[in-house]
């Protein structure tokens, strides 16, 4: 598909440019519809949503990329609401509006698939950014109150010790990760507790030195504990020489 063709012939965009009566809210639309469809058709749905958003931010000038993913996500199809996603996500290292957008109006969305694009547009932020650069923003969208605000950290980050910097710091991760251990929210706990599953299959000694101190007497901890403890029934490797916590 020539996306940048489309949209240039768009006579609404060509009006907008001109001063001229059009719709600036319809073209965008318009033009999405040929890339849902294709993505409807994929068998591949985030992978083919994620080409599309690059074939979006491709076709348009710098200033029109987020009024157009603000507009795009006022739809009711859920396709177009997680391409909107991608796209801000790509904008979001560079553009305090789309990181805000994501984190007040995607957040709250119904559509588990929106959902899941949230936590890798969090990840391409933090990318962007530097992970250990975006830390305050990790820690400020990890105390938020809407679960998937926090899920979108705790997810997104998965793999977190393949992360720049948690790769370096693989303690800092267990740390971060293990303040949730007791979140009011399953949805979040279970998130964080196969974070920390992923994190021992190569640091088991530090995730089991981190379980060690939980109170599982509660229920909502227990939960987290059993996920995360999934794969320390094997004997773990002693520390490396050397070994200090960097948290």
């Amino acid at each position: 598909m020539d996306f940048l063709g489309d949209w240039e012939a768009c006579p609404d965009r060509r009006a907008a440019q001109n001063g001229l009566p059009g719709d600036p809210s319809n073209y965008p639309l318009k033009i999405m519809e040929k890339l849902i469809e294709r993505v409807q058709k994929s068998q591949h749905g985030f992978l083919d949503i994620q080409k599309a958003a690059d074939e979006v931010l491709a076709g348009l000038p710098a200033g029109e990329s987020y009024p157009v993913a603000r507009e795009m996500f006022s739809s009711e199809i859920h396709q177009v609401r997680s391409l909107a996603t991608f796209i801000l996500g790509r904008l979001s290292a560079h553009s305090p509006e789309s990181l805000a957008f994501l984190k007040q109006r995607v957040s709250p969305d119904s559509d588990w698939r929106v959902q899941e694009i949230l936590a890798k547009a969090f990840d391409r932020y933090c990318a962007d950014t530097g992970y250990e650069q975006a830390l305050p923003v990790i820690h400020e969208w990890l105390a938020d109150s809407h679960p998937n605000v926090r899920r979108a950290v705790t997810e997104g980050l998965r793999i977190w010790t393949g992360r720049p910097y948690f790769h370096e710091h693989p303690d800092a991760a267990v740390h971060i990760l293990s303040a949730l251990r007791g979140d009011p929210s399953e949805y979040v706990r279970r998130s964080v507790g196969n974070a920390l599953r992923d994190i021992s299959k190569k640091h088991g000694y530090l995730v089991r030195d981190e379980l060690q101190r939980w109170e599982i007497a509660d229920k909502r901890i227990e939960q987290t504990y059993k996920l995360a403890n999934r794969f320390l029934n094997k004997q773990v490797e002693d520390p490396p020489v050397g070994h200090t916590n960097s948290v």
